[in-house]
């Protein structure tokens, strides 16, 4: 390193980029460790209740439970996966110093989940309302909880891999 105008020396100068390289893969690793599994499971059953919920809510008639009920469960889900996200976020912070991310996992599957997730979740509502079927509602909910598995097994593979 480099003091008062002395040059450091070949060894010293290898050596903090071997210091730098090790930073960013501990860096790297940490970004692609696996969010909790209590949140895993939260992200998965929002994804799994939340089309269901959407659809009683915007079903023609009352659709298993009177409209209001199913306006109260969809609040319900929604505050409470909003609460848990908000904990799991600080949590994950204070653990490892970094935030809960996807832009670890490659764009090529990132970027086309969210666009298609709202259209999956809310869709879905709108298909069953059109045509009074609950196969979509049921679709919708198979399908998020799919994804949801498949992210966190791609996280897991990417963390195996930087650890």
């Amino acid at each position: 390193m480099e003091t008062h105008g002395v040059r450091p020396t070949p060894e010293e100068a290898r050596s903090a980029l071997a210091d730098t390289e090790r930073v960013r893969a501990s860096a790297a690793a940490l970004s692609a460790t696996p969010w909790p599994t209590w949140f895993f499971l939260t992200i998965t059953l929002y994804l799994a209740a939340f089309p269901i919920a959407y659809g009683g809510v915007v079903a023609d008639s009352d659709w298993l439970l009177p409209r209001p009920a199913w306006v109260a469960v969809l609040l319900v889900i929604i505050a409470t996966f909003s609460a848990l996200f908000g904990v799991a976020a600080r949590s994950w912070r204070s653990r490892t110093g970094v935030a809960l991310r996807l832009d670890v996992l490659p764009k090529r599957v990132t970027v086309p989940f969210m666009a298609g997730l709202p259209l999956l979740l809310v869709g879905a509502a709108f298909a069953f309302r059109a045509t009074g079927r609950p196969v979509w509602l049921i679709a919708a909910s198979l399908i998020g909880a799919t994804v949801s598995v498949g992210f966190h097994l791609a996280f897991l593979r990417l963390h195996r891999r930087t650890a």
